[in-house]
């Protein structure tokens, strides 16, 4: 099984320990959306914060959690 916001594998539950709050309410798209923005840029996936934006969008939009969210809309 695996978080339907970042896809890193869980045990149980929809999201995973990073992506929901303390009760398991998925966190907001922008704290979420940064997150993984800083994520890209650490691991070296892109060359600059443009770059990584557009990658982070391009993941999210492909995440169950994100996929309709209106700021991934033009992806």
């Amino acid at each position: 099984m695996n978080c339907d916001s970042c896809g890193m594998s869980i045990e149980a539950g929809p999201y995973c320990q990073h992506c929901a709050d303390e009760t398991g309410v998925l966190k907001d798209f922008e704290e979420m959306f940064e997150r993984f923005v800083q994520w890209t840029l650490s691991q070296g996936e892109a060359v600059n914060r443009t770059d990584a934006e557009g990658k982070t969008k391009t993941y999210m939009k492909s995440m169950p959690a994100w996929q309709g969210h209106p700021s991934l809309k033009n992806i």
